[in-house]
């Protein structure tokens, strides 16, 4: 139930995120407007007592602070377009993809208009919203974000500021998300090559899951070697991960899995070793791919 001594706030944008977000603040007690371009997503948080605004113009209006989670920074100005005039004072946050220079663009866009801005990232799948572990975090204005962090914090215990910077949360967004797609493809490849086998993919998430910890356990010291840059004292070196090429090679023909993923990472293994890295730290890659890339 909604709580007038609690400030109101605006979700823009109910696909599975938005519409979780949304819930936490009703689960809250905020009194939560909601816009959607297709309506119909509204329904079950009407149920729930939130309020569906007719138009993103009266969505706006309606409250202090308005959250709007689409796709894209892109996706958000376009939308929030027709708006434009309501923003002058309000405080939008914007939960979405992009990059940093889509999310400076927004800013600059949100603050042409009046109003204040920061861009955040959820760190977690729908389900996880609002429980006190869910991490989010944000770029912008540190006044702005102590002004609404007790509201932001309906969406998860875990809420950081991380600078004055609109950007950030995007920059650590795709710096942090960077390893998502090759852990999961690393076990989709080691999933393939199990079936091949006849064997039960599910047979190996316990050991992965272990192996992750492991890495997990590991990141502490390898970014105090990065950010050392003292890569002289390893406890996995290049060579070791160089000298494991082949396998992957051949692992990939045994069990009829395409492999060629790889190729890219050992790639960056190669160069490594050529430039006399092979007894450093295999955190000694980030000097690798910290070189300029050569104009076509």
């Amino acid at each position: 139930m909604a709580s007038r001594d609690l400030p109101p706030v605006t979700v823009i944008g109910l696909g599975l995120m938005g519409t979780a977000l949304a819930g936490a603040f009703l689960a809250a007690g905020h009194p939560t407007t909601v816009w959607n371009r297709t309506g119909h997503k509204a329904a079950p948080l009407v149920a729930g007592g939130a309020v569906q605004a007719e138009t993103i113009s009266a969505a706006v209006a309606a409250s202090p602070l308005a959250v709007t989670c689409l796709t894209t920074y892109d996706d958000t100005r376009q939308a929030l377009e027709p708006a434009a005039s309501a923003l002058t004072g309000r405080t939008l946050v914007t939960l979405n993809s992009g990059s940093p220079a889509g999310a400076r663009e927004t800013a600059a866009w949100a603050t042409g208009h009046g109003a204040r801005f920061l861009a955040g990232a959820v760190k977690n799948v729908p389900t996880a919203v609002g429980l006190p572990d869910t991490l989010l975090y944000y770029g912008g204005s540190r006044a702005v974000f102590d002004e609404h962090e007790a509201t932001l914090r309906a969406l998860g215990g875990d809420t950081v500021h991380l600078g004055e910077e609109p950007d950030l949360a995007a920059l650590y967004e795709m710096a942090v998300g960077g390893t998502l797609l090759p852990a999961l493809v690393g076990f989709f490849q080691g999933a393939a090559a199990v079936r091949s086998r006849g064997l039960r993919a599910e047979s190996m998430v316990r050991f992965t899951v272990k192996w992750l910890e492991m890495i997990a356990d590991e990141l502490p010291r390898l970014a105090e070697e990065i950010d050392s840059g003292d890569y002289s004292e390893p406890r996995s070196t290049v060579d070791l991960f160089a000298a494991g090429i082949p396998y992957d090679e051949e692992l990939g023909r045994e069990a009829n899995v395409d492999v060629s993923w790889n190729a890219p990472l050992h790639g960056l293994l190669r160069k490594a070793v050529e430039q006399g890295r092979g007894e450093h730290s295999i955190a000694a890659l980030v000097e690798v791919l910290r070189e300029p890339v050569p104009a076509d």
